[in-house]
């Protein structure tokens, strides 16, 4: 069974590798547990049954409780896939638009990818000094490709 902890946002990574630690210590029946990165504030344990998931979060802080339902692994298959990144679609030299932050509706040049953070590098097009500008892909649009550009 497939069970679902609430934990203390942002200490996910780390309560993961205490309660494993606590696991083979104390030779529960804990199969796995999982961290999923874009899943803020839970873990998800794989456990023989209800009793033995208390018995690992018993007296762990930051961790606030579970849910009593049980989860599948298609539920967790879905949280795990991510949407084709943005970034991938962008290239250096394109044109896109801001659609949040200070500079919304904005059009900036592509300068850089950064695809491990998930961050561009743009200069703003329509200013007097262009000023390199590094946003998450999530924050823009594409404009315009280079090579359609020219």
């Amino acid at each position: 069974m497939i069970y679902t902890i609430r934990v203390t946002s942002g200490q996910e990574k780390i309560l993961a590798e205490i309660l494993m630690k606590k696991s083979r210590a104390e030779k529960l029946a804990i199969y796995s547990i999982i961290h999923v990165e874009n899943v803020k504030g839970y873990l998800f344990v794989e456990a023989l049954d209800e009793n033995v998931l208390v018995k690992l979060i018993q007296k762990v802080k930051h961790v606030k409780g579970f849910l009593k339902s049980a989860i599948s692994v298609d539920e967790i298959e879905k949280l795990v896939k991510t949407p084709h990144p943005i970034a991938l679609t962008m290239e250096v030299g394109d044109t896109v638009e801001m659609v949040s932050g200070p500079f919304k509706g904005e059009r900036a040049k592509v300068v850089k990818i950064d695809e491990a953070k998930d961050e561009v590098t743009v200069e703003l097009v329509e200013v007097a000094v262009p000023i390199p500008v590094t946003v998450k892909t999530k924050m823009l649009k594409l404009f315009q490709k280079a090579n359609t550009a020219e």
